[in-house]
């Protein structure tokens, strides 16, 4: 099945959005002023050690303390034998210290980054380990012919004397011994550029920055399946252009530069997609729905027929239902990024063969699926327990709040998220109409955003529209309630 990638970049935040048969499967959002930090490497600084939870809080620059266990400390591992106890933290670990680390889970509500002192950097093909000299394989690449031939064809290009180790990904599969050297090649130069920041820089200091949303898109998303990468900026097409050619020459044929009058997302229906995946039900064809609720401790999904009626009996209508919701369940977890303990509440069905069937269809959904998933089967209360990997905030976390009116029960979109709606909005207004003036009704707090923190991409939009934007505060509107008039 081809899938198509479309990658909308504004100088505020980049958005990307898989569409697999007209369908919406994954969005993925990452704006300017919060980047991931995932992969980023730190010359950190210990606050302070805890001996009692073995474990220690590292300052690397960010608002709250990072947190390193003493089960991340690499030379911990390293020195001891396999059967030995580790060694405690408090000898490995002083406050005041320095030490490089990099981040393994970004934070996460109150939680701060979680550190691990392993270093890894990521290329196109490999991984590479430099305190480590093993060489390892992905467990996708299953021939084990074709194992020992990847990992020979690696330690052939490795030049005398290399200490580091790397881990062969499936993207290695069928590429040239010219590719992994371009890919060696550039992991250790760019580890060099690492360790002589080490000499001179003070602690605490970002020493390395993983990729930015668009270059992992080229480096780890493509595949065979993908037909085209559409990308809607101009300067950043040839930015990804020239990164591709350097990194991943065999993307260049999908990369598009879409410059259709229509704005990109608006041409494939992802704007409503992401209205209807903050909302908690979801419809399905054939008349049923989910309502799918999101806490601190973990998600829950409850299957409903609705005003679905087929088939020989209630039995049957129950089953085709659970069925739809199966493959309906599954792109909801990979649209909204549901990680964590899910709960999943099919109707309840008497045929051990038909639970069987819908468990069956539910894994071969998620089989598509990057982020790794653990499925139970039914439990004696008849609901499906699963776990699906926490890799970064879910979807209303990145664009919701908490809304103060409602004392936490609902959310409302943050005042940022409207600001950049409006500059969207504006964006389509100008390509259709010729005004003397754009004039923007919105709340107080959303126009305040735009006299302080937003106030560049305004007037980045005024100067490129050509016209005037003015702002008026409507005390009567809410967060999310706007109005633009053409004047």
């Amino acid at each position: 099945m081809n899938e198509d990638i479309l990658i909308n970049i504004t100088p505020q935040e980049t958005r990307v959005a898989l569409i697999l048969q007209g369908a919406v499967q994954e969005l993925h959002i990452e704006r300017t002023l919060s980047r991931g930090m995932t992969g980023n490497i730190y010359l950190g600084k210990v606050v302070r050690v805890l001996p009692g939870m073995q474990s220690a809080f590292i300052d690397i620059g960010l608002e709250r303390a990072a947190f390193l266990h003493v089960a991340d400390i690499w030379e911990a591992r390293a020195q001891d034998a396999p059967a030995a106890a580790p060694t405690p933290i408090e000898k490995l670990l002083y406050d005041g210290q320095a030490i490089m680390v990099q981040v393994i889970k970004d934070p996460i509500g109150t939680k701060g980054a979680r550190l691990s002192t392993q270093i890894s950097i990521a290329g196109r093909m490999l991984v590479y380990l430099p305190q480590d000299s093993h060489i390892g394989i992905s467990q996708r690449i299953e021939n084990e012919a074709e194992r020992e031939q990847l990992k020979e064809k690696v330690q052939r290009l490795l030049p005398p004397g290399e200490k580091g180790g790397f881990i062969i990904r499936t993207m290695a599969e069928d590429a040239s011994e010219a590719d992994l050297q371009m890919d060696i090649d550039y992991l250790r130069k760019t580890w060099s550029a690492i360790t002589q920041q080490v000499k001179t820089k003070p602690a605490p200091t970002l020493l390395y920055q993983d990729l930015s949303l668009a270059q992992r898109v080229l480096r780890d998303f493509v595949g065979e399946d993908t037909s085209t990468i559409q990308v809607d900026s101009r300067e950043n097409f040839q930015k990804l252009e020239q990164f591709a050619k350097l990194y991943t020459p065999s993307v260049l044929s999908k990369l598009v530069h879409y410059t259709g009058e229509r704005p990109l997302f608006d041409l494939y229906g992802v704007e409503e997609e992401i209205e209807r995946a903050l909302g908690r039900r979801v419809d399905l064809k054939s008349g049923g729905y989910l309502i799918v609720d999101q806490t601190e401790a973990m998600t829950t999904i409850d299957v409903n027929t609705g005003s679905y009626v087929s088939g020989r009996n209630f039995d049957d209508t129950i089953f085709k239902t659970n069925l739809e919701a199966a493959h309906a369940i599954a792109r909801q977890l990979r649209l909204r990024n549901l990680g964590g303990i899910i709960i999943l509440d099919f109707i309840d069905m008497e045929s051990a063969e038909h639970r069987s069937a819908v468990l069956s269809e539910l894994n071969k959904a998620l089989a598509r699926d990057r982020t790794k998933v653990s499925v139970s089967g039914f439990s004696a209360l008849g609901l499906v327990e699963m776990t699906r990997k926490r890799t970064r905030e879910s979807l209303a976390h990145v664009l919701c709040e908490v809304c103060p009116a409602c004392g936490g029960k609902g959310q409302v979109k943050t005042a940022r998220t409207i600001c950049y709606e409006i500059l969207r909005e504006l964006l389509r207004e100008a390509k259709q109409f010729n005004p003397r003036e754009f004039r923007i009704l919105a709340s107080q707090v959303v126009v305040d955003m735009f006299l302080e923190e937003e106030s560049q991409h305004l007037a980045m939009l005024g100067d490129f529209i050509g016209k005037p934007i003015s702002l008026q505060v409507e005390t009567v509107f809410h967060q999310e309630q706007y109005d633009i008039i053409l004047m």
